[in-house]
């Protein structure tokens, strides 16, 4: 008896008389058919002569498994994907796309794009547009209100044989980053300019990792003097303890706190600031924490 894994051999006349017997057999393993003792022929299932590719239905079947296998990708992707044909109208549409755009996908299909889109007639993208079905010209490029005021969108247009793919990602939370981390910037440029204010970055071990003039001209060295040092070690014995339990209170709760302490010069002299301390909060976990030092009012 055949294993599980080897073909059934049958000579051509016992095939010929139990033909249906062998039929069933293919649909498990195949049945080589021999002939004079030698393998002949060979019967096997319709899903597994499928399966043999290109050379068993001239390249139509790979062809069509291809878009069998693309069909639930797009269907899948996080990203929006609108396809229009040369007449503007939407061929398909993947459940992102109609979520971004708040509208079923079966009522967008072969509907004009503007249903999905309304701020695209006349718009700057519009052009674009016009290019990728006249020209086959690719265009990448961020969108501001394209679906909604005030929302970014990064636009990826390709060109298709029914037209083109709009691909669409919501950018909204990236650009208000860079804007915040710009204004972040600016701000310690600002800080900078003042000349009366320090400011450190420390790591999670308390290391300061950066440090501004104004900083390093209170305590009387440079940058690369403190660098990797410990911010407690500028501090007095006296103020070293209260300065580790207010950091460890920051890294706890992640409110910002700001204590009366002292500062010790190179010269071994001490002088009275206040310290400020703030998280640097990173997208998963905490990245350390910003200390701003000033000297107190007359």
């Amino acid at each position: 008896m055949a294993s599980a894994h080897e073909p059934h051999r049958v000579s051509a006349a016992d095939f010929i008389r139990g033909f249906a017997n062998w039929r069933l057999q293919s649909a498990r393993n195949p049945v080589v058919v021999t002939h004079h003792g030698k393998d002949a022929h060979v019967l096997i299932s319709l899903d597994e002569y499928r399966r043999l590719g290109p050379s068993a239905d001239g390249g139509s079947g790979a062809a069509d498994r291809l878009q069998q296998s693309l069909a639930p990708l797009v269907e899948s992707l996080r990203d929006a994907i609108i396809l229009i044909d040369r007449e503007w109208r939407i061929a398909a549409i993947n459940p992102a796309a109609c979520d971004m755009v708040e509208v079923a996908c079966a009522d967008l299909i072969g509907q004009p794009l503007s249903r999905a889109l309304p701020s695209v007639d006349g718009s700057l993208l519009a052009h674009y547009i016009v290019r990728l079905l006249d020209h086959r010209e690719r265009f990448s490029g961020e969108v501001p209100d394209l679906i909604r005021p005030r929302q970014w969108t990064q636009v990826d247009l390709v060109p298709l044989p029914v037209g083109g793919a709009l691909m669409l990602r919501d950018i909204t939370a990236a650009i208000d980053g860079m804007r915040s981390a710009d204004a972040d910037r600016v701000l310690l440029d600002a800080i900078d300019a003042d000349g009366s204010v320090g400011h450190a970055r420390l790591s999670l071990r308390e290391a300061v990792e950066d440090a501004n003039a104004a900083l390093t001209t209170m305590v009387g060295v440079d940058r690369a003097a403190i660098t990797r040092v410990r911010f407690s070690a500028l501090l007095p014995l006296s103020h070293r303890a209260a300065f580790a339990e207010g950091l460890e209170t920051v890294f706890r709760t992640g409110q910002p706190i700001c204590i009366a302490s002292q500062l010790i010069t190179r010269d071994g002299s001490a002088i009275d600031v206040r310290v400020s301390i703030a998280e640097l909060r990173g997208r998963y976990a905490s990245d350390g924490a910003l200390v701003l030092v000033t000297r107190p009012s007359a």
